[in-house]
């Protein structure tokens, strides 16, 4: 199974979710989409697989809510992914693809043992 794991290098999530692979002997290739940005159509195709934007976007974070109010309602596809461009860290942290294509977001021990088989 090929697993690749975008996210942050600084980010503690995205650490907790590599450790766990690390300890579980879990094979990976870690991507740092601040360093190699994520095209926009793979971003497109990962909202649309997780159920939207709203399920790939982290509302809660402190670069969503520093956003200027006429920012937090893009409309389209090309807006979504503009904005994502702009400040990468806006993305949930990690999103794990599977060589399958499928996408999953975030870090829990019990999704990964699901995930994984472990």
């Amino acid at each position: 199974m090929t697993v690749t794991v975008y996210g942050l290098k600084t980010c503690d999530t995205c650490r907790k979710a590599r450790k766990w692979l690390d300890r579980f002997e879990v094979a990976y290739d870690f991507v740092d989409y601040r360093e190699q940005p994520v095209p926009a159509a793979t971003l497109k195709d990962w909202a649309g697989q997780l159920g939207g934007w709203e399920k790939l976007v982290n509302k809660a974070s402190t670069t969503w809510r520093n956003l200027l109010p006429q920012r937090k309602d893009p409309g389209s596809d090309p807006e979504w992914t503009l904005l994502i461009k702009e400040y990468p860290a806006l993305v949930r942290r990690p999103v794990v693809v599977l060589d399958d294509g499928s996408v999953s977001v975030g870090f829990k021990d019990n999704l990964f043992k699901q995930r994984f088989g472990r």
